[in-house]
């Protein structure tokens, strides 16, 4: 029975990532079915190909980082490098720990100066006004 419990503890902590991800797919996979078929069963009703159009620019996915995403996301990764370097020096005692701590805040402090050097602002300012000069 010892060797029963040694043999599937393991198999199953590798099978649990494998089980995350494919229920994290199948609902995205049904997520963007159903997204489609929502966009068919509109555009059936509509007689305008430019109200079609329309629906679909406002339905894409926006995968665009604004530069505010970018300065949030560094701070909140500046704080996690911040954690793990206290975990590291108050809990475990390790100095691997603070070096991972310190790797991660340098990241966030990398994607602060991205997000206030590299601006998008200008971009969706400049989509906002040719949207408003459509109407």
């Amino acid at each position: 029975m010892h060797s029963f419990a040694g043999v599937i503890i393991p198999m199953s902590g590798m099978m649990v990532p494998i089980l995350i991800v494919w229920i994290v797919n199948a609902y995205t996979t049904r997520d963007n079915k159903n997204k489609y078929d929502a966009i068919i069963t509109v555009s059936q009703n509509l007689n305008n190909p430019e109200d079609i159009k329309e629906l679909l620019e406002s339905l894409k996915d926006k995968k665009t980082k604004s530069s505010l995403d970018l300065r949030r996301s560094g701070i909140v990764t500046i704080f996690v490098g911040i954690g793990l370097f206290f975990l590291g020096y108050f809990g475990l005692e390790h100095s691997i720990v603070w070096g991972v701590g310190l790797l991660v805040g340098f990241i966030g402090i990398g994607q602060m100066m991205a997000g206030y050097i590299y601006p998008n602002q200008s971009e969706e300012i400049n989509k906002a006004v040719e949207n408003f000069e459509k109407k």
